[in-house]
């Protein structure tokens, strides 16, 4: 790999990183949120929407995991 696309894939490292940073507070924040919700919101139509989307923002940030995991293996092929 070059040092040229060695960069790029640097950057695109740094910026997938902080997203996955983000999306984590942003799922603790809403996890939360839904934590202190009475629990007769929780089980209602509220409650079962909160949930699909820390379901889904677990999702994203299992991939953006996976994502940085290839870009890490990437390192070894720098010449």
């Amino acid at each position: 790999m070059t040092e040229t696309n060695q960069g790029i894939l640097d950057n695109c490292r740094t910026a997938i990183q902080e997203a996955y940073d983000t999306l984590n507070e942003v799922r603790d924040e809403e996890d939360e949120a839904y934590d202190n919700l009475p629990e007769s919101l929780q089980d209602g139509d509220r409650g079962d929407a909160m949930q699909e989307a820390i379901d889904t923002l677990d999702d994203a940030i299992g991939y953006l995991d996976d994502v940085i995991g290839y870009l890490d293996d990437l390192d070894s092929f720098i010449v």
